[in-house]
C-alpha cells in the first residue's frame, strides 16, 4: 500500500516517487518532520520542512480513506450486494467524492420517503416509468391501488419517489448538479428577522450575496460565525435553478410520453429536495474547509514569526505590567529568568504624588541593586505612561527599555504550568516573570502559552478545532528543533516538543538534571530513563549542551556524524576544536572524499555550513522601539500624520499596527503598496518596526485606518 501511496502522493505534489517512499518509510518508521528534513536528506531529495509536512499530511488522508474504504466494503458485503465490478471500483478510486458516491446506493438509510414507498411494493412502477415507454402513466398505476395505496396518483407519488431517490443517488447527476454549483454558486447571507439590533456587528453581512468562488476566507467565516451566533442565515445555491434541472432532465428524460412527463416531475423534485440540499452541504462543507486552510494558513506564519522572534538573550531583567490603580507589578530575574524579587510601584494617578516619586526611587534602587540590563514593559493598559516614568527616572545608559506583547501571559499566570512554577506566587507576579522571559527568550516562554491564546490569527475559534491545534503544535515543534535547546537550561514544556521527546521524556530528562547535575554529553542522555535509541535518533540532534568536552555537542552536527568530522580532522592534522575555529582547514576539505552508501553531499554541506558557526541561533537580532512622543491617545490621531508602529497581527485583509494609542490600526491589504498585493505577508512580518501614515480616524467606533504608501 505504501507504493500506492507514495505515487499517488508523487502526482499530487509534484515530487519524485522515490523520495516521497522514503519519507513515508520514515515516518512509518516513527522519525518525525524535523528529524527527517534536517539529517535524512538523501532518502528524501532534500525536501525542505515544509514538502515533508505536506506528504505527512497526505499520507494521513490517504491512511484515512483507506479505513473509509474497509468499512464501505465490509457495510456492502454485509448487504450481500458486493461484486467483483464494485469492488473494483472501490479499490481504485482516491477521491473521497467520488468514494461516498459509490457507496451511497448502499447506504443505510432512515425512514425516507423513497424507502415508504418500496415497503407499499411500488418499486416495480417505478420501474416501468424509467423505461418510459406509458402513454398512460394512470392506466400504470392502477394495479397497485389497494388500502395502503388508495388512488393511482397516490402509486404515481410514491413511484416517482423512488426515481428521485434514482436520480439523487446517480454519480453522473450529482456530477452534473456539482458542475452547475461550481461555476454559479452564490453565497448568500440575510440577517435573521427580530434580530437586527442584537447582531448589529454584522451589519454589512444583513443582506449579502456574492459568487462563492470569489469570496474571500474571512468574509466566509465572518458570516458562518454570525449564523453561529444566530444573527444571519447563510445559503449556497446555484445562480440559476433551471440551469441545473435541465442539465437532470438531459440525462433522465429521454422520450415524450406520459411516463416521461412523470420522470421529470421526478427529476425536478429530485434536485429540489434531494440533490440541491446535498450538494449545498457539500460545497458548504468545501467552502468551509477551503475557509479554515486559509485562516490556519495565516495563524501559522504570525505564530511562526512571533515564536521566532528576536530574543535578547541571557540579560538581567526587569520587567514591569503596567496598571494604574493598581501599579506596576515589578519583577527582577536574573540572566536566567529565575526570579530575584518583586514588589508594586505606583508612578501614576490617582496614586499620590508621594507615592508616584517613591516609585522613582525604587525603580532606581532595583535597577542598581540586581545590576538590570534590560528593561520589560508589558503593552497593555498604562504602557504608554509607564514607559514615559522610566524613560525619564534618571537611570544608567547602558540599559535597555523594550515594550513587549502582553498577549497570553494572563493565560499563563492562571495555569497550573505557572503555578507549578511559582506556587507561592500570585497571578500578577507569574505575568510580570512571563513579560519579562518572553523578552529574552521569545519562544522558551511562548511555548508554555495555548497559541490560540496569542492573539496572532483570525477566526480562530471558527476553524477546525483538531486541524488548528495539529498545525499549530507543528510550528511550535518546528521553531523549537530549528533553534535548538539547551538540555541543561530548557523547561519541560520547551523540551516536550524537541524531536522523538514528548510529555514523559521531557520530565524524565528535567528529574534526571535534578537528581544528576547538568549534562556533561549527549552521550549521557543514554542514561535517561526510558529514552531509547531510537528517541536518541531523533532528539540528540536538536539538543545543545554548551561547555562540552565535544564541541560537536554544541551544534547541529547529529551524533550519527561524529566519526566523519573526527575522520576530516584526522585527515587535515587537526583536533576538531581547529577544525572549528581556522576557516582555511575547512577551505581546504574535498567533501567528495567523504561520500558513502549513507552520508550524501547534501548532509556533508550541511555539516560544513555548522562547523562554521556552530550552534548558532537562527533568530535575528532583537532591536529598541520608541513610539511618537506625545501621541498617547487615538483623540491625538490626525489624517496625514506619520508614526512609527509595530505590527502586532497580520490576516488575510491587512495587517494591524500598534502606533501607541491603546488601539491598533489597520493597514488594509490595498493600503499596503502601490502595486497589486495578494498576501499580506509578503510585505510586513510578526512585531516589525514600521512607519505608517494615519489615513482615517473613526473615534465612534474606535477604528484605525492607516497606510504604508508613502
Amino acid at each position: 500500500m505504501h507504493d500506492i501511496f507514495a505515487g499517488l502522493i508523487a502526482g499530487r505534489l509534484g515530487l519524485q516517487a522515490r523520495h516521497v517512499a522514503g519519507v513515508i518509510g520514515l515516518l512509518t518508521d516513527g522519525a518525525t518532520v524535523p528529524f527527517i528534513s534536517r539529517y535524512r536528506k538523501e532518502m528524501t531529495g532534500s525536501m525542505d520542512e515544509v514538502k515533508v509536512a505536506e506528504v505527512k499530511e497526505q499520507l494521513d488522508r490517504l491512511t484515512e480513506m483507506e479505513r473509509r474504504k474497509q468499512t464501505i466494503v465490509r457495510t456492502i458485503e454485509e448487504q450481500g450486494a458486493l461484486t467483483d465490478d464494485l469492488r473494483r471500483r472501490i479499490d481504485s478510486t482516491w477521491d473521497a467524492t467520488e468514494l461516498e458516491d459509490i457507496y451511497l446506493p448502499y447506504k443505510p438509510k432512515r425512514k425516507t420517503r423513497a424507502v415508504r414507498a418500496r415497503e407499499l411494493g411500488l418499486e416495480p412502477l417505478a420501474r416501468m416509468l424509467m423505461k418510459q415507454d406509458a402513454d398512460n402513466a394512470l392506466r400504470l398505476a392502477a394495479p397497485y391501488v389497494n388500502a395502503d395505496v388508495p388512488t393511482p396518483d397516490d402509486a404515481l407519488q410514491g413511484a416517482r419517489d423512488i426515481v428521485a431517490e434514482w436520480v439523487s443517488e446517480n454519480a453522473v447527476a450529482r456530477d452534473a448538479v456539482r458542475a452547475v454549483f461550481a461555476r454559479t454558486a452564490v453565497v448568500t447571507s440575510r440577517v435573521v428577522k427580530g434580530k437586527e439590533a442584537e447582531g448589529i456587528k454584522y451589519k454589512d453581512y444583513f443582506d449579502w450575496s456574492e459568487q462563492l468562488r470569489k469570496c474571500p476566507s474571512h468574509r466566509l467565516l465572518a458570516m458562518r460565525r454570525g449564523e453561529k451566533e444566530g444573527f444571519l442565515k447563510v445559503t449556497i445555491a446555484p445562480a440559476d435553478d433551471a440551469q441545473a434541472v435541465e442539465r437532470l432532465s438531459r440525462l433522465f428524460v429521454k422520450k415524450r410520453t406520459d411516463a416521461s412527463r412523470q420522470v421529470a416531475m421526478a427529476v425536478e423534485d429530485a434536485f429540489a429536495r434531494l440533490l440541491e440540499p446535498a450538494i449545498e452541504t457539500e460545497f458548504g462543507a468545501q467552502s468551509k474547509e477551503a475557509a479554515d486552510t486559509e485562516a490556519i494558513k495565516v495563524f501559522v506564519q504570525n505564530l511562526r514569526q512571533l515564536l521566532m522572534s528576536a530574543p535578547l538573550g541571557e540579560k538581567r531583567t526587569l520587567a514591569l505590567d503596567p496598571g494604574f490603580r493598581t501599579g506596576c507589578k515589578t519583577v527582577c530575574l536574573d540572566a536566567q529568568g529565575n526570579l530575584l524579587h518583586h514588589t508594586a510601584i505606583f508612578p501614576h494617578p490617582p496614586a499620590p504624588a508621594s507615592r508616584q516619586a517613591e516609585a522613582v526611587g525604587v525603580l532606581r534602587d532595583l535597577v542598581a541593586r540586581y545590576g538590570i540590563e534590560a528593561i520589560a514593559i508589558g503593552n497593555g493598559t498604562a504602557s504608554r505612561e509607564t514607559e514615559a516614568f522610566v524613560r525619564s527616572a534618571g537611570l544608567p545608559a547602558g540599559v535597555r527599555i523594550f515594550i513587549v506583547s502582553e498577549d497570553g501571559a494572563s493565560i499563563y499566570s492562571a495555569s497550573k504550568t505557572a503555578r507549578d512554577e511559582f506556587p507561592d506566587e500570585d497571578v500578577t507576579v507569574r505575568g510580570a516573570v512571563s513579560i519579562g522571559r518572553r523578552l529574552m527568550d521569545p519562544l522558551a516562554e511562548l511555548v508554555k502559552i495555548d497559541p490560540k491564546s496569542i492573539g496572532v490569527g483570525q477566526y480562530q475559534h471558527d476553524v477546525d478545532q483538531a486541524r488548528l491545534k495539529a498545525s499549530l503544535d507543528a510550528v511550535v515543534e518546528s521553531c523549537v528543533n530549528l533553534v535548538g535547546v539547551n538540555v541543561n537550561t530548557a523547561s519541560r514544556h520547551l523540551l516536550t516538543y524537541v524531536s522523538g521527546l514528548g510529555p514523559q521524556l521531557a520530565q524524565n530528562i528535567v528529574d534526571y538534571r535534578a537528581a544528576n547535575g547538568p549534562f556533561r554529553s549527549r552521550a549521557e542522555l543514554r542514561n535517561v530513563p526510558r529514552l531509547g535509541p531510537k528517541a536518541f535518533e531523533q532528539c540528540a540532534g536538536f539538543l545543545r549542551i554548551p561547555g562540552a568536552s565535544n564541541p560537536l555537542d554544541d551544534s547541529a552536527v547529529h551524533p550519527e556524524a561524529y566519526p566523519i568530522v573526527r575522520r576530516m580532522a584526522s585527515d587535515s592534522g587537526c583536533t576538531i576544536e581547529a577544525l572549528i575555529s581556522d576557516a582555511s582547514l575547512r577551505r581546504q576539505i574535498d567533501l567528495n572524499r567523504y561520500v558513502d552508501a549513507k552520508t550524501g553531499l547534501p548532509t556533508l554541506t550541511d555539516i560544513m555550513k555548522e562547523l562554521e558557526k556552530p550552534g548558532r541561533d537562527p533568530r535575528e537580532q532583537l532591536t529598541e522601539f520608541s513610539f511618537a512622543e506625545g501621541v498617547t491617545k487615538i483623540e491625538h490621531l490626525v489624517p496625514g500624520m506619520e508614526l512609527p508602529g509595530i505590527v502586532t497581527n497580520i490576516t488575510a485583509f491587512g495587517a494591524f499596527v500598534d502606533v501607541g494609542v491603546k488601539q491598533d490600526g489597520l493597514v488594509h491589504i490595498s493600503r499596503m503598496s502601490d502595486r497589486f498585493v495578494s498576501d499580506p505577508s509578503t510585505i510586513v512580518s510578526l512585531h516589525q518596526h514600521v512607519t505608517v501614515k494615519v489615513e482615517d480616524v473613526d473615534l465612534q467606533r474606535g477604528r484605525i485606518s492607516l497606510s504604508l504608501v508613502k
